[in-house]
């Protein structure tokens, strides 16, 4: 693994144009000094800011993604996007977490238009803190094939996981530490695994087996799964029609 003093992360910001973007051009008018490798992306608001498209970020080999918008509560929009940031970040980070990536690459502050040495500090400290981490997949002990393969599964499941937020997890609460509180809770986990965790795996089985056949244990090995969670799986891709098993050779194929 790369050190911290040799290692320079590739960061890609999706800031909002009212506020982040605003203090990210104070800063540097400002000539305030901060890390430059981010890569900046203006949106009109943080709420617009899609979990494909961090999900995109990291499978082209970025090493953190941050997110910048309005203090809550000032939002310019009546619909007041930032709320709808917060949420989708919490199910994107427990996403990541579920494939093995750190959360933490992911980011989301508040800075406002007049806050430019603000911006200056959070790039600061979000550039030291991937420093720390490595290049993507390297701190998580996972190689760059199986990387891209975990991502683009999760990155299968953004639609049903934007659907599952709308019909099940679509809160509105006035404070971080509520949305804190609530997407950490067993109620929300419950869901997350229910709906979303095992449609997840069984995404990533089918991408793993675009190679070939594979055995039980080739999948368990490739993936770190139990045996019997691996057996659970290969069922409902049966069932499905997804897959079909070779009795003679003992393994599973495409169907």
């Amino acid at each position: 693994m790369a050190s911290g003093h040799d290692f320079d992360p590739k960061i890609l910001g999706f800031l909002c144009n009212w506020c982040c973007y605003a203090g990210a051009d104070l800063a540097g008018v400002s000539r305030y000094q901060y890390a430059p490798n981010i890569r900046i992306i203006r949106l009109m608001c943080s709420g617009r800011v899609d979990p494909a498209f961090v999900i995109r970020a990291f499978f082209n080999g970025h090493d953190g993604v941050f997110i910048g918008g309005c203090w809550l509560g000032e939002c310019h929009y009546v619909t007041e996007g930032n709320y709808d940031a917060m949420s989708m970040m919490h199910l994107t980070k427990k996403l990541l977490k579920y494939i093995g990536v750190n959360p933490n690459r992911l980011r989301l502050e508040w800075v406002s238009a007049s806050e430019g040495i603000r911006f200056a500090e959070v790039m600061n400290s979000f550039t030291d803190e991937l420093k720390s981490m490595g290049h993507i997949g390297e701190s998580e002990g996972q190689d760059q094939h199986m990387l891209k393969i975990k991502l683009e599964a999760a990155g299968k499941m953004i639609p049903y996981l934007k659907l599952v937020e709308r019909e099940k997890l679509r809160v509105r609460f006035k404070t971080e530490e509520e949305y804190d509180e609530y997407f950490n809770s067993e109620d929300v986990n419950h869901v997350f695994h229910e709906l979303i965790a095992d449609k997840l795996v069984m995404s990533e089985i089918l991408l793993l087996m675009a190679r070939g056949a594979l055995s039980n244990g080739e999948i368990s090995e490739a993936l770190a799964l139990s045996p019997s969670d691996v057996s659970k799986h290969m069922g409902n891709c049966l069932s499905e029609g997804l897959v079909r098993y070779d009795p003679a050779k003992k393994n599973y194929v495409l169907a």
